[in-house]
């Protein structure tokens, strides 16, 4: 998807679920990491993070623009725009959109193994293996060779 095509589904989002229209700016940056989305006060433009809308489907994107929706219009209202308002809790409810982001997949760098049991254990950091054993019959860990990408 490219930054007009976002741009087109915001606005159409924006009159088919709030009946008003989006007049600023929406685009994708690529910086964004932990976040579905951001609306930017000073600006009042929305960014969206590439990387969820490409691991997603549609109906998940429209959540998270419908969530970025309500705090723009909230906020172009001047009523309660921030997630512990009251205001943009009903609203969020009313349109539908979702309340957290859809977690990313996340591929693990590295893989131990239980040489007793054999269960595995994905991880994203690097495990002291003489420290930690398995937990589920205490056995000895050991590395799995990953494959190089």
């Amino acid at each position: 998807m490219t930054n007009q095509e976002l741009q087109q589904l915001v606005e159409e989002v924006s009159v088919a679920s709030f009946h008003r229209p989006f007049e600023n700016h929406a685009t994708f940056n690529a910086r964004l990491r932990t976040t579905g989305g951001r609306f930017l006060l000073k600006t009042q433009a929305l960014d969206f993070n590439p990387h969820l809308f490409e691991a997603v489907s549609r109906a998940e994107q429209v959540g998270v623009i419908k969530h970025e929706l309500c705090h723009y219009h909230l906020y172009r209202q001047h009523l309660g725009y921030q997630h512990r308002d009251a205001d943009f809790k009903r609203l969020l409810a009313s349109v539908g959109g979702s309340r957290f982001a859809p977690a990313l997949p996340r591929q693990a760098k590295y893989v131990y193994q239980c040489q007793t049991c054999g269960q595995q254990y994905p991880r994203q950091r690097q495990l002291n293996v003489r420290r930690y054993a398995c937990g589920r019959c205490g056995g000895k860990l050991r590395l799995v060779p990953q494959r190089t990408r």
